[in-house]
């Protein structure tokens, strides 16, 4: 049946209001384009749905039927304007973000909390993830976007943009305060227990190809789940660790750890945002993603 829509909108108003004259006020109208209207309804439905009076409109049986359908369905679409007009004005709406932990510790916790003062209102799901998992999670839909570490291994439709960098150093506890005055080259690292992040993590893929590139076999001793781990493991001398510069300030200004100079360097590494150039981003989302890249 092709019915013009538009008829059961208008036929919404004169039922809610019991009169042709109010419709046509509400709807900027005028009283005889609402009657033709409602009589083209009537003809396309093939029944009778107003009773017309001098006291207004009454409804029919067959009237009252279609007003409870119809009465639904326009809530539902005032309903969807509001939300609509409530996201144009970021005063609804959500944001999801995969980020690995450095990524978060780095760049992120600093945007979220400008970003929750300027629009208190709009729902934040922050999931702490190794990179992998993050662009696991934006490729399946589950988040918005990344916020990870380089090498992110992203690849069309992924796109990464480079936000802050960061460095790591070599940190070692008291039992390898010796080394403190001795500058080292990856090589002899093969020599002492060393500490990174588990072999599913970028990190770890970092250092190997680092590793290798020198022709040097990357053993790591002791795999930890998260960076935070690493720390404590240094201080208790379970080996040396790769860290970035600002996870170990504090404990190096405590002297609780020990910077170990190397003659190699160690790379500068990216926080990233990773998107997928493929998905619209909600209005949210996007105004997060302009002040992430400020």
């Amino acid at each position: 049946m092709g019915v013009n829509y538009e008829y059961y909108r208008i036929f919404y108003y004169v039922a809610k209001y019991r009169s042709l004259t109010k419709a046509a006020n509400i709807l900027c109208s005028n009283q005889p384009n609402i009657t033709r209207c409602m009589n083209k309804l009537e003809q396309e439905l093939g029944c009778r749905l107003l009773l017309r009076s001098s006291q207004g409109v009454s409804l029919t049986p067959e009237g009252k039927s279609l007003f409870e359908h119809v009465a639904v369905a326009c809530d539902h679409f005032r309903a969807a304007e509001e939300e609509l007009s409530g996201s144009r004005n970021l005063e609804t709406g959500s944001i999801s973000i995969g980020a690995s932990e450095t990524a978060h510790h780095v760049i992120l916790l600093n945007k979220l909390k400008a970003f929750h003062a300027l629009y208190p209102n709009i729902r934040l799901r922050i999931s702490n993830h190794s990179t992998p998992q993050a662009l696991a999670a934006l490729k399946s839909g589950s988040v918005d976007f990344a916020v990870v570490t380089t090498p992110s291994g992203a690849s069309k439709p992924l796109r990464e943009v480079s936000l802050n960098p960061f460095q790591e150093i070599l940190i070692g506890g008291p039992g390898f305060v010796n080394l403190v005055e001795r500058r080292l080259f990856f090589k002899d690292l093969l020599e002492y227990p060393l500490i990174c992040l588990g072999r599913e993590t970028m990190t770890y893929h970092f250092y190997e190809q680092l590793f290798l590139k020198k022709g040097l076999p990357f053993q790591v001793d002791t795999e930890a789940a998260t960076a935070d781990q690493i720390l404590p493991l240094v201080k208790n001398d379970l080996g040396l660790g790769f860290l970035p510069e600002f996870f170990a300030k504090n404990a190096l200004e405590r002297g609780e750890v020990y910077q170990i100079p190397l003659l190699d360097q160690i790379p500068q590494r990216q926080v990233c945002l990773v998107k997928d150039t493929s998905r619209t981003l909600s209005i949210a989302a996007r105004e997060f993603e302009k002040l992430l890249c400020q």
